[in-house]
């Protein structure tokens, strides 16, 4: 009897930390959908130049999965809500995987392009669903160091899987889809350590902040949306208009610029890891506001860049800030959502995180062509030293009992 006892405890910490790994698993396929092929699109144009508008269509084999996770992250989450979120996610991941390693034999670059949006859907589901599940698990301190753990693997698998794709496109263009393969690793753990959570009684009262029920409090819904829709519209200004710019002040070589982002994601994976302390001690809107304020003084900085190590530093200082905005994304999301609306909500603020990522390029070009790099990098810190404002009045409110 005292050992079957003292077995069930070791048991179901078992159970937990598979549980948690392969969540962490789950995650790191979203930072695969355009890192790891990104180097072979300059082949990827290349093999394709009888077809008309390579140049845009070749570009789109990156951009168009951000499209289709937009319009689809929200439709998962409601069907997640009403039928369960184990068997999408499962779905998911294997549309991910037979969807991403559509590259290896695909003869046409309308093909391509229809993996890549199968992909899209993929990674809406993923995204949507991981994120509900954590809520479903996780409650208070736990969920809040998850997430900041989930952020910093995100963060070092963009190093790995960038560093990955670009030693295998050095072999073949169509050799980095071949990574998407390790999607079909993850389903046997998925199935193994990942459980439906009960939907009959909201018996986690504790991991969620919302007190009323399956009531929606939809203006902050709303204002998460919106923040996470702006930073990430703001934040892709620097990814892939980086090589210009170094190039255009003369600063180095164009691939330097992976370094530069190399370090920034690690960065963001550290200041990620110490997210869950620092929520114990602060609210969602101060967090918000030391992440903006980073994130503001990094795009400061790399304005008035005019060497290396000082680009270096600031897309640092700039990763520290978003290593804490998206986690803290997702927790002030969770907070907002029952069990039963959980999936819905996910859905939407993923969705406006690939909004802001898919119509970046369409705000930034234009205004770099006007003003210039300095300037537009410069108004961008603008744009989050206002967002850190509104989230510091909202911080001082809530505070002050307002």
């Amino acid at each position: 009897m005292t050992m079957v006892q003292s077995m069930v405890p070791a048991t179901t910490a078992r159970s937990v930390i598979g549980r948690k790994i392969t969540l962490l698993m789950v995650a790191t396929l979203t930072i695969m959908a355009g890192t790891t092929i990104s180097p072979s699109l300059p082949a990827i144009e290349t093999h394709f130049a009888d077809v008309d508008g390579v140049k845009l269509l070749s570009r789109m084999v990156l951009t168009l999965p951000a499209l289709f996770v937009a319009f689809c992250a929200p439709l998962i989450g409601g069907l997640a809500d009403r039928y369960g979120r184990l068997r999408l996610l499962i779905g998911s991941i294997l549309l991910y995987g037979l969807s991403g390693i559509s590259g290896l034999f695909v003869d046409s670059l309308p093909a391509l392009l229809a993996g890549r949006a199968a992909l899209g859907i993929a990674i809406g589901g993923i995204m949507t669903l991981t994120t509900a599940l954590v809520g479903d698990y996780f409650s208070g301190s736990e969920r809040e160091r998850y997430l900041g753990l989930q952020q910093a693997f995100t963060g070092i698998g963009g190093v790995a899987f960038v560093a990955a794709g670009g030693l295998l496109a050095d072999y073949h263009w169509r050799a980095p889809f071949a990574i998407y393969a390790v999607a079909f690793a993850i389903i046997p753990a998925a199935v193994a350590f990942l459980t439906e959570p009960g939907r009959s009684t909201p018996n986690d009262r504790h991991a969620t902040d919302n007190a009323s029920g399956d009531a929606v409090r939809w203006l902050s819904v709303a204002a998460l949306c919106a923040l996470a829709f702006l930073v990430n519209m703001i934040f892709y200004f620097i990814p892939p208009q980086l090589p210009f710019y170094l190039r255009a002040a003369g600063i180095g070589a164009a691939s330097n610029a992976g370094f530069a982002l190399g370090l920034h994601n690690l960065v963001m994976a550290g200041s990620a890891l110490g997210y869950g302390r620092l929520r114990a001690r602060l609210s969602v809107p101060a967090i918000f506001v030391i992440g903006l304020c980073l994130m503001t003084l990094g795009f400061v900085l790399v304005a008035f860049s005019t060497t290396m190590p000082s680009v270096l530093f600031a897309m640092a200082v700039a990763g520290a800030g978003l290593g804490l905005t998206i986690p803290n994304l997702m927790s002030g999301i969770i907070a907002q959502a029952s069990p039963a609306t959980r999936g819905r909500l996910a859905g939407m603020v993923t969705a406006s995180m690939f909004i802001g990522h898919f119509t970046s390029p369409f705000a930034s070009q234009p205004l770099i062509d006007t003003v210039g790099f300095q300037e537009s990098y410069l108004a961008a810190a603008c744009g989050l030293a206002a967002l850190a404002i509104i989230c510091g009045a909202i911080a001082l409110n809530r505070k002050s009992g307002g």
